[in-house]
Parts: C-alpha cells; structure tokens; sequence
C-alpha cells in the first residue's frame, strides 16, 4: 500500500493554514503539517520528512523566497507549490527559478491546490526512478542464472523485500551483493523512492559520518555548505551500506544509535532528523569473527542481522557461466559501442575450467571486456582468452561453501550437461549420443529438472 503523503502548509496567517489543512485532508487523504511562518517550516524540514510544500510567498520575518533559499542550502529537494494572494505572478516566475515546481492563485478552488500536489508528487517520483534508471544503465547483473543456488536466491529476495527489517548480505567480492541489494529494493514497495548506495571502505574516517549522517555548514573544516547525508538522501526509499565491514567502530557506534532509534543528527547540528529509510547492508568478511576479534560492535550486528541473504560465489553455480558469459558479452558489447561477437564453444570451455575465486563475476565480466576488445571479428576464439585464465586450475574439489552433498551432486550434473550441450553447439540428440542416454527425450526430462531449455 502506498504511503500517506506528507504536505506542509506554510503560512503567516493561522486561519488560512487551517483552511487549507481541513480541504487537503478531505480532498487529498494527505497527513498535513503546519508552519506558521518561514522559520519554523525550515525548521520542520530539517527533523521531518515530507513530501510536498504548500508555500505562501508573502509573509514577514523570511517571506517564501528566503523559504526556497534555505532548501537548496540544505540541499532539501522536496518538491514546492507556491501561491500568493497579490495577484503578481511575476514574483511567481521568481520563485519557480529558485526551484518551485508550480504556482496558484489564493483564490483558486481547492481542487485546482491538489491537482498541483498531486502533479508534483508524480514528477518527483518519476525523477526518482529516472535517477535510479540511469544509475542502473550498463550495470551488468550477476543475478542471472537459472541453477539452483539462484532460483533460490531469487525466492528469498522476492519473500524479503515487502519487509521493512534491515538485511544483510554476504557473499564474496565480486559475487553480486549490490545487484542482490537493488533487487531487494525493485521488487519491494520502495522501489519507486531512492536506492543509495554507499560504500564504507571507500569513505576517509574522517568523513563517514559527514557522508552517512550530513553536516551543517560550518561544522568542520571545508564545510562551507550544509550537505544533506546518505540517510536524507535515502528518505523513504533503500541505504545500501556496502562493505559495512569496513566501518570504524565511532561510526559503528552512531549507526547503532540511528537504527534503534529511527533518527539521525548531521555533524555540527542540534536537532535530530527522521530516519525512514530501509537499511541493506553487505559484506565480504566473516562479522562474526570481527566481533570476536573486537573489530566490530556485536549489538550492531545484531541489528543489521535480523535477515540474512547470501550470494554464492560464481564456482558454486559453474553450470550458470555460459548463459552469463552471453548476457555479459551482450552488455558489453552494447556499452562499447562494437558489434554483437559469439563465444566459441571452446572458448566457453575454458571459462569453465577456471577457478573465479579471486573476484567471482567482476573477475568474468572483465575477462570478457578484455575478449570483446581483442577480438577483430564477431567470433571470440580460444586465443582471445588472457594467458591467465587459460592456465588457471580448476575448482578445488573440497569447495563445497557450505552446501549439502545433494545440492553438490546436483550442480555437478547440471555442469555436466551444459558443458556437453555446449560443446554440441547446445544439440540435444548429439549431446544425447554423446553423454550415453537412450534418446534426446531422456535428456530433455534431465534438462527440465535442472531448469535448462534447449536453445534450438
């Protein structure tokens, strides 16, 4: 269900306010807040999150346009609808320049007021899912594959993105957590709010509470500005905090004090502002050793453990590589800006027989880069394999990451049979032939099981 949308009707004159409040419920459902006058709107705006603002340009003290000055100091791009009862709608032109979204009359109906909010409300959310659109543009996903560690990756992202809980994902470098994380995001109801990625290893200590929490202007060297933080930004949408790992522990400590208490303070700054987002986080370490080793605070992996999701590792799900090593050449390929090229079967083959222990898909994605470039024409031969990963040694035969002597087994025969229907060029009745089975039909109720569609 989708949530009440926040207005803040801002006003010097208590009668219009309530007006105003009493018709934008009744007309809109909207949840209404009050401001009598700039100051004390600013000053909600800097602990509330809010979704729209109803701004009256004419008031004393700091009138609408000094109201409009402020959010872009702070960086606030809540959405503004501006109206004045002077009738000067040069002024109105002022203020869509200092960032309002529209203007009305004080004397127009109130039906004409909701339809602007509800106008502007749309245009922020399609703005939001532009941002998040190009974001995600030539982002290759390692979330493809069809094998079972996948299908059941898949399933529990889909049960645990409605939650609001915070989720931790684990899984090693390169495996996908990010891409796990923005589905947690797509596929829950925040998917139409922000997804803001931060990743803790790459913030100087100096500045990751700067970056995670804000800072008001002044509050240290260099801040010449207020800046909102991670969690602002995020508002009701997804934190990814990648490599939460990494975090030292006075930071540890203060995102402790956000998630229990659902409010935030920027550095330098006084009053608390509301948390509303949902919390991701991911690591490649294992946190239970960190804690043990003092490195990392036990109450706050407590908290960021009330779900858990782990990615496996690319050698895990092997029989997957083919139909990722397409979907990667496709992309890249796409991104580059050269012609489509085709994997050679045997090229396919040595993949196969690497161990990708070192960056997992990140490894594989650019290896093929590396192939799609050296290779003249549309065919990636087994000489456009890096020398490195063609004398790179197989899986060790004891990796079993955890999984049962079932699922071990049956990664094996699925590896197996897309390594035979590769070599095949993906013929069922060869490949039939070839691994010993009666007929092609045999194989295809063994390609069914496993999730594996002739390509034919």
């Amino acid at each position: 269900m989708t949530a009440t949308a926040r207005v803040l009707v801002v006003d010097d004159v208590p009668a219009v306010i309530d007006q105003y409040a009493y018709d934008l419920q009744r007309l809109g459902g909207y949840e209404v807040l009050r401001a009598a006058g700039g100051r004390e709107a600013v000053g909600i705006l800097e602990t509330e999150a809010v979704d729209c603002i109803v701004l009256d340009l004419e008031m004393p003290g700091l009138d609408g346009f000094g109201v409009l000055r402020a959010l872009q100091e702070r960086e606030i791009d809540t959405p503004v609808v501006v109206y004045t009862g002077t009738g000067n709608y040069d002024r109105c032109a002022q203020a869509i320049r200092l960032g309002a979204v529209a203007f009305i009359d004080k004397g127009d109906p109130m039906e004409r007021v909701v339809r602007e909010i509800e106008n502007a409300l749309e245009r922020y959310r399609l703005a939001g899912q532009v941002r998040s659109l190009r974001r995600q543009l030539g982002a290759e996903s390692s979330l493809v594959g069809s094998s079972p560690p996948m299908q059941q990756l898949r399933e529990t992202l889909a049960r645990l993105a409605p939650i609001p809980s915070p989720v931790l994902v684990l899984g090693e470098s390169g495996s996908g957590k990010e891409l796990a994380a923005r589905d947690l995001h797509q596929l829950g109801p925040r998917a139409p709010e922000p997804y803001v990625p931060v990743n803790c290893a790459a913030l100087p200590e100096a500045l990751v509470e700067s970056e995670l929490f804000g800072h008001e202007r002044g509050a240290f060297t260099g801040a010449l500005r207020t800046r909102r933080g991670a969690f602002e930004t995020a508002g009701r949408g997804t934190l990814f905090l990648d490599e939460i790992g990494e975090l030292p522990l006075p930071a540890q400590a203060k995102l402790l004090r956000v998630l229990e208490d659902g409010r935030a303070t920027r550095v330098g700054g006084e009053r608390p502002l509301a948390v509303r987002c949902r919390v991701v986080a991911a690591t490649n370490r294992d946190l239970e050793q960190e804690v043990a080793a003092g490195r990392f605070r036990q109450d706050l992996h407590y908290r960021l453990n009330v779900h858990t999701v782990r990615v496996p590792a690319l050698r895990e799900r092997l029989s997957d590589l083919p139909e990722l090593a397409v979907y990667l050449l496709e992309s890249i390929c796409a991104r580059l800006g050269v012609r489509s090229k085709q994997l050679a079967p045997e090229t396919v083959q040595i993949l196969l027989a690497y161990d990708w222990a070192k960056n997992n898909v990140r490894e594989l994605r650019n290896v093929i880069e590396r192939m799609a470039i050296a290779a003249d024409g549309e065919r990636i031969e087994p000489a456009h394999v890096p020398a490195d990963i063609r004398g790179g040694a197989p899986p060790p035969a004891t990796d079993h990451g955890g999984r049962t002597l079932r699922e071990l087994k049956a990664e094996a025969e699925r590896q197996i049979l897309v390594t035979a229907l590769q070599r095949n060029d993906w013929h069922v009745s060869k490949t039939a032939q070839e691994l010993g089975l009666a007929d092609h039909s045999s194989l295809l109720k063994i390609m069914r099981r496993h999730g594996l569609r002739s390509r034919s």
